[in-house]
């Protein structure tokens, strides 16, 4: 994932979607019309969609959809961490 800024657009290699500086008004973003932004919130905006392109490229693998794949991953609460044995290796 590669995320470029520049002083009129942010980008990234993984969507289309981009953000452009509009002024003294701030920034607006390719998918949330009618929105006016500050600079870090389109930097944010194109980092989600950033992701939401990885999900879609990912979620198929585990037999879900992007939609599914987050939802999952915001809604259900992660496992609790187990008490390290004195003699395990973490895996990196």
């Amino acid at each position: 994932m590669s995320v470029q800024v520049d002083k009129a657009w942010i980008s990234s290699d993984q969507t289309a979607h981009q953000a452009r500086f509009v002024g003294e008004r701030g920034w607006v973003v390719s998918f949330l019309p009618g929105r006016t932004l500050t600079k870090v919130q389109a930097l944010s905006a194109i980092l989600i969609a950033d992701s939401a392109a990885v999900a879609l490229r990912l979620a198929p693998d585990v037999g879900l959809t992007a939609l599914e794949a987050v939802g999952l991953v915001v809604l259900q609460p992660p496992w609790p961490r187990p008490a390290a044995h004195p003699y395990s290796t973490p895996i990196p």
